[in-house]
C-alpha cells in the first residue's frame, strides 16, 4: 500500500472532510454532478490528482490490507482519526514532518488492527514517486486542449515529502498555473483555493471546467460558476470533455502522441523523400505523429496522401558502438517476411543522415490490437489462454527460422552466445554507469562463472514481450512481431527468459505492468514454468536444468538496458517520456536479477558431488567458506592463522552483515518476507489456534508455506556435515543457520512456514543421519515437502520425567512388531496427550537399531538447541522492540514511561542480556561448525541454560511496560513468555544443564 496513493483517496478526504464541512454551508457529501448552467466557451481547463489524473487509492488500500490479512478499514480509519486535529490533517497543514507522521500513523494502525504492523514498506512508496503514473488518456488529452490554445491547470490537496518538496508526480509542463494546498495554507472544498486558481488563469469561472472525483469539491466549484465533471472513470469522463469542448481529445492512430520536443524531425525533407520513393504525385499535407513506446530507437507514425507507414531511426547524438542498429532491423525483417515470419513488411532503409538526421527505415504501417498490461484486462480467461498460446507458438516459429534459407547464417556469430552478451551488457553498462550498484555488482562478478555448458543457435528477437507484438482483433493471431533492433542469432532460451520477464514484475511497475501480484490461475494466464514448458513441448525439447540462470541473465540486461536509457536521458537522447525513471530502476531490476542468481545456487548447491570431509582445526578463524567469486561452490579448507587476512573469510560472523554475500541475500529475502507476510497473517493464525479447528492445519499456514516455498524459503536448517551433498537443504554452516533462524524467532508461526520448526527439523535432521532410504521415502520426503509433520513423545504425567530411567512406558518385541505401551503428554509437535495402548510398530521402523536411541539423541541434539536459543533470542529482540515503543507513547504519573528510570534501566538490562545471550550461542554454532557437536557439549549446554531464562526476563520486563494488555492476545509477549517458560524444561530442564557446566568445568579444572 502507498500512503501518498491514500492521500489523494476519495474515501479518505470524505473521512477527514466529514469532520470539517459539517461548518460549511456546503457540505453536503452527495455524489450527484454539479452543472453550472451558463453557456459561454471555455477557455481553460482545470484538474484534480488524485483519482483524476493519477489512479485513486482506495481501491489499492483496501486490497493491501487483504492481502496482508488487516482488518477491513484500518488504514482508513487511522488516517482519519482525530479530524481536523488528527495526525493526517496535521501532515496536510505542514505541521508535522513525515517521520512524526507515520509514527502516530503506526501506532493508530496497531491499535485499530489489534496486531503490530510496520509502516516501513509505506515510508518507502511515500518518498518513490515511481509507483503512481499518469493516465495516458489524460495526457492525451491535456495535449490535444494545449494544441487547441486552451489553458490547463492542476489544482490538488496535496503535502510535502521529506525533501521539502510537494509530492507530485506528474510533468508540471502541462499546466499553465498548479495550485497546491500545502503551499497555499488552504485545501477544496475551500472556495478560496477555486479562486485563488482562476486569479492565476486570468479567468472567469464560467469559462472553466473543473475535473473532479469528490462530490463536495465539486459542489463547491459549481457553485462558483465553474462548469464541472464527475470523474469515475478517465475514459468515461475524457469522453464527456470532448462533448464540452467540441473537438477530439485522442488521436486517431492508437499509442501515438505529437511528437516530443526533443524528437521533432524536419518535415519537409521526409515528404520530399517518401514521395519520391513512392512515386506519390497527389497533394496533401505530411500528418506526422510519434510512438509513445520506443525508449531506444525514435517511431513515428507517418500518412502522406493514403499511405500510411512507420519509420524507425536512430536517436540523436553519440551513440554506442553497434547501438541503434536500424541497419539490422530492416534486413531481418525483410528476410522473416520472406519465411513466414509475421512481420511488417519493410519498404526502404535510408542511410542518409541528411534527410532527419540519422538513418532510419520505413515500413508499412500495420492496424491491429497491443496489449500493454500483461494482465490483460476486460478478456475472459479463454481469451488470455489463447493470446499467451499465440505468442508462445510464433516465439517458435522465430527459433525455428532455417539460416541457410533465409540467408541468415552471417546475422550473427554461431556458438557462445550467452558468454558474449554477459560482456557486451557487462561491457554497455560500464559505459552509462552514473553509480555503483551493489547487485550489478555482484551480477557482473557471477555470470561469467555460471554460463550454460550447451546452447542452441537459432534468430533470436532480443526484446520478445506481450507489447511488442500486434494480435487481430477477433481470431487473438499474431500479425505482427515489431521491435527487431536487439536481434541477433544466439540462444533461444534467453529469448524465452525475457518473455516472462513481466511475471515476476509487479502490477504497479511504472515502466510496464507485470504480473507478480496477479492471480494468474483466475485470469487465465499459464505462469512463467507452465510458459517455458508450452514452448518446450510446442519446440520439441527437454526443459532446461539452469532456467534460474536465464532469468538472472535477462534481469541483468534489462537492468543495463534501463541503465543505458537513464544515461541518454541526461542529455536529451532518450525517446521515450519515461525514460528519466529508468534510472532509479536498475536497481530494482538487478535486485531480481541477483534472487534468480541466488536460487540457481542452490540448484547447483543440491546437484554437487559429496564434498571429502577435511581436518578442521579448533580455531576462532577457522570454518567453512564460501569462495569469494563462485555461488555455490564452498570450500572446506581451513585455517589455522587467525592474521586479520583470514577474519573477513573465517571469522566468527557477529551480525547479519558478516555473512557471505549468498547467505546475506537469503537473510535479507526472508526477513523481507516475515515483515511482508508472517507479521500481517499472526491474527488469523493465533484465532486458528484457539479455535476447535486447531489441531488441523491452518490453510494460511499452508498457503504461506507454498509461497516460502516459491521463493527458496525452505529447508533452511540441514547443516552442512549432515547434509555433505546438500541433496535435501542449503547446506548453510550452524553459523549462518543462527542468523536466519533467529530472524524465525521474531514470531511463533515463522519456522513452520518455512518448515523449519522442531521437532520436525530435528527428525528430518536423524532421518537423514540414520535413516534407511525406504524410511527416507516413507516418512523424510514428505516432511521435506512439507505435507507431514512429525513429533516427539518423552515426558509422562506420572514420573519426574526430566530423569530419563524413570520413563514407565514399556516396548517389547512380538511376531516382528514392537508393541508399545505407555502414557505421554506435553508432546512435542502440539502438545498433546497420547495413550498407547499395544500400539504395534513394525519392527522395520526401528531408525538406526534397537537401544541406539541415546546415540541418535546425543548425535543431533547440538543443532536443534542452536536452533531453539536463536529462536528464543529472536522472540527476545521483538519483545524489547515493543516494549521500546509502548514506552514511547505511553504516559503514567505526569511523564511519559520512557522517562520513566525504572524503565530505562529495564531496556537497558534487556539490551545487554540479550547481546551476552547472542554471543554465547554464536560461539557454540561457531565451534559445532569447526570442531564437531561433540567437541561444543559445554558450550551446548551453556547456551540451554542461558537463553530460555534470559528471553523470559526480557520478555517479562516487556509484559510489565505494558500492564494488562501484555496479557492479552493483542499483542505477542503471552505466547512468546509461555514458549520461553516452556523451553526451560524442554530439552531438559536448567538444573541438568547446570549441573552438565559444573561437571564439565570440574573436570577441566582437574
Amino acid at each position: 500500500m502507498c500512503i501518498r496513493w491514500l492521500l489523494g483517496s476519495s474515501q479518505l478526504q470524505r473521512a477527514w472532510r466529514a469532520a470539517s464541512l459539517k461548518h460549511l454551508p456546503y457540505g453536503h457529501q452527495g455524489t450527484r454532478r454539479w452543472r453550472h448552467s451558463g453557456g459561454s466557451t471555455y477557455r481553460a481547463v482545470i484538474f484534480d490528482m488524485g483519482g483524476v489524473l493519477i489512479p485513486s487509492p482506495g481501491k489499492m488500500a483496501a486490497e493491501w490490507e487483504v492481502r496482508n490479512h488487516i482488518p477491513s478499514g484500518t488504514v482508513l480509519k487511522a488516517l482519519s482519526s482525530g479530524g481536523e486535529n488528527g495526525p493526517w490533517m496535521k501532515f496536510m497543514r505542514a505541521e508535522i514532518t513525515i517521520e512524526d507522521f507515520l509514527q502516530e500513523f503506526r501506532k493508530l494502525c496497531s491499535e485499530i488492527s489489534k496486531t503490530d504492523m510496520s509502516v516501513d514498506f509505506f515510508s518507502f512508496l511515500l518518498t518513490n514517486e515511481q509507483v503512481v503514473k499518469q493516465f495516458p488518456v489524460m495526457t492525451e488529452a491535456i495535449t490535444q486542449i494545449r494544441a487547441k490554445g486552451l489553458q490547463t491547470a492542476l489544482l490538488s490537496n496535496n503535502f510535502f515529502l521529506p525533501n521539502g518538496k510537494s509530492f507530485l508526480p506528474l510533468d508540471r509542463k502541462q499546466f499553465d498555473v498548479v495550485v497546491e494546498s500545502c503551499l497555499e495554507g488552504i485545501c477544496k472544498p475551500d472556495p478560496r483555493i477555486y479562486k485563488l486558481c482562476l486569479e492565476r488563469l486570468g479567468r472567469k469561472p464560467s469559462e472553466c471546467i473543473l475535473l473532479e472525483d469528490l462530490g463536495p469539491n465539486l459542489k463547491a466549484a459549481a457553485s462558483l460558476g465553474i462548469h464541472t465533471i464527475k470523474v469515475n472513470d478517465p475514459e468515461t469522463a475524457v469522453k464527456e470533455l470532448k462533448t464540452l469542448l467540441g473537438f477530439t481529445l485522442r488521436t486517431v492512430v492508437p499509442n501515438t502522441r505529437p511528437v516530443r520536443k526533443t524528437m521533432e524531425i524536419p518535415k519537409d525533407s521526409l515528404e520530399k523523400y517518401l514521395r519520391d520513393l513512392l512515386g506519390i504525385q497527389t497533394t496533401g499535407p505530411l500528418e506526422l505523429l510519434q510512438f509513445d513506446h520506443g525508449q531506444s530507437n525514435p517511431t513515428y507514425y507517418i500518412k502522406l496522401a493514403n499511405q500510411q507507414m512507420v519509420l524507425r531511426k536512430k536517436p540523436p547524438g553519440t551513440l554506442l558502438p553497434s547501438a541503434h542498429a536500424v541497419e539490422r532491423e530492416f534486413r531481418i525483417m525483410k528476410a522473416l517476411k520472406n519465411a513466414g515470419v509475421p512481420v511488417p513488411k519493410v519498404l526502404d532503409l535510408c542511410e542518409d543522415s541528411r534527410i532527419v538526421g540519422t538513418p532510419f527505415y520505413v515500413m508499412e504501417y500495420c492496424s491491429g490490437l497491443t496489449y500493454k498490461d500483461p494482465s490483460l484486462p476486460g478478456l475472459e480467461p479463454s481469451q488470455r489462454q489463447a493470446i499467451y498460446t499465440a505468442m508462445n507458438r510464433v516465439l517458435c516459429k522465430i527459433h525455428s527460422v532455417d539460416l541457410k534459407a533465409t540467408g541468415l547464417e552471417d546475422y550473427g556469430k554461431h556458438g557462445d552466445y550467452i558468454t558474449r552478451q554477459v560482456q557486451t551488457w557487462i561491457k554497455q553498462y560500464r559505459a552509462t554507469e552514473t553509480s555503483t550498484i551493489p547487485a550489478m555488482e555482484r551480477l557482473i562478478e557471477w555470470l561469467p562463472l555460471h554460463l550454460p555448458s550447451q546452447q542452441r543457435t537459432t534468430v533470436v528477437h532480443g526484446d520478445f514481450r506481450l507489447d511488442n507484438l500486434l494480435f487481430h482483433p477477433e481470431t487473438n493471431e499474431v500479425l505482427a512481431v515489431l521491435d527487431w533492433e536487439l536481434s541477433t542469432l544466439g540462444d533461444p532460451l534467453a529469448d524465452v527468459a525475457y518473455s516472462c520477464l513481466a511475471h515476476y514484475l509487479p502490477s504497479s511497475f511504472p515502466i510496464q505492468p507485470g504480473l507478480g501480484d496477479c492471480d494468474l490461475t483466475k485470469l487465465g494466464i499459464p505462469t512463467a514454468e507452465e510458459y517455458f514448458r508450452m514452448y518446450c513441448l510446442h519446440m520439441g525439447i527437454p526443459p532446461t536444468e539452469n532456467w534460474n540462470f536465464y532469468m538472472a541473465f535477462s534481469f541483468f540486461r534489462i537492468a543495463a538496458i534501463l541503465q543505458g536509457v537513464y544515461k541518454r536521458s541526461l542529455t536529451g537522447q532518450a525517446s521515450s517520456a519515461t525514460a528519466e525513471q529508468s534510472g532509479k530502476l536498475t536497481e530494482f531490476m538487478s535486485n531480481l536479477a541477483w534472487d534468480f542468481a541466488v536460487k540457481e545456487g542452490f540448484r547447483v548447491f543440491k546437484e554437487m558431488p559429496p564434498t571429502k570431509p577435511l581436518t578442521r582445526s579448533h580455531h576462532t578463524w577457522a570454518r567453512p567458506q564460501f569462495l569469494p567469486r563462485t555461488l555455490g561452490r564452498r570450500s572446506y579448507v581451513t585455517s589455522t592463522d587467525s592474521s586479520p587476512a583470514h577474519a573477513s573469510k573465517g571469522a566468527l560472523v557477529f551480525s547479519p552483515e558478516g555473512l557471505s554475500p549468498p547467505v546475506r541475500e537469503v537473510y535479507q529475502r526472508l526477513k523481507q518476507f516475515i515483515e511482508r507476510h508472517v507479521y500481517p497473517a499472526e491474527p488469523e493464525l493465533q484465532s486458528h489456534q484457539a479455535s476447535a479447528e486447531r489441531w488441523t492445519p491452518s490453510p494460511l499456514v499452508e498457503d504461506l508455506k507454498e509461497k516460502a516455498k516459491a521463493e527458496g524459503l525452505w529447508n533452511l536448517f540441514l547443516p552442512i556435515e549432515t547434509d555433505p551433498e546438500r541433496k535435501y537443504g542449503a547446506g548453510l554452516t550452524n553459523v549462518e543457520y543462527a542468523h536466519l533462524c533467529e530472524l524465525m524467532g521474531t514470531s511463533l508461526y515463522a519456522p513452520e512456514i518455512f518448515n523449519c520448526s522442531a521437532p520436525d527439523t530435528g527428525n528430518m535432521e536423524v532421518l537423514v543421519r540414520y535413516g534407511t532410504e525406504e524410511q527416507k521415502a516413507r516418512w523424510l520426503t514428505p516432511l521435506l515437502e512439507g505435507k507431514a509433520r512429525s513429533c516427539f513423545a518423552m515426558t509422562e504425567p506420572q514420573v519426574a520425567s526430566s530423569d530419563a530411567t524413570n520413563i514407565e512406558s514399556s516396548i517389547r518385541e512380538e511376531d516382528g512388531f514392537y508393541v508399545i505401551n505407555g502414557h505421554k503428554w506435553w508432546i512435542s509437535g502440539g502438545h498433546g496427550e497420547v495413550l498407547f495402548e499395544k500400539v504395534r510398530v513394525p519392527k522395520e521402523n526401528m531408525v538406526l537399531g534397537p537401544g541406539r536411541g541415546f546415540e541418535i539423541a546425543q548425535g543431533r541434539l547440538g543443532p536443534g538447541r542452536i536452533h531453539h536459543c536463536m529462536r528464543l533470542i529472536g522472540c527476545s529482540e521483538r519483545a524489547l522492540a515493543l516494549m521500546k515503543a509502548r514506552a514511547k507513547s505511553r504516559v503514567a504519573f505526569g511523564k511519559p514511561l520512557v522517562e520513566q528510570g525504572t524503565i530505562l534501566a529495564d531496556i537497558a538490562q534487556s539490551r545487554v542480556e540479550i547481546e551476552q545471550a547472542r554471543l554465547l550461542v554464536l560461539k557454540a554454532a561457531h565451534v559445532m561448525d569447526v570442531a564437531g557437536n561433540k567437541a561444543a557439549a559445554l558450550d551446548i549446554a551453556m547456551i540451554k541454560m542461558v537463553a530460555p531464562s534470559m528471553a523470559s526476563r526480557v520478555i517479562d520486563r516487556a509484559i510489565q511496560a505494558f500492564g494488562a494488555a501484555g496479557l492479552s492476545n493483542d499483542f505477542p509477549l503471552a505466547q512468546f513468555f509461555a514458549g520461553a517458560r516452556a523451553l526451560r524444561f524442554a530439552d531438559g530442564p536448567d538444573e541438568v544443564h547446570r549441573a552438565a557446566v559444573a561437571k564439565m568445568e570440574l573436570k577441566h579444572g582437574l
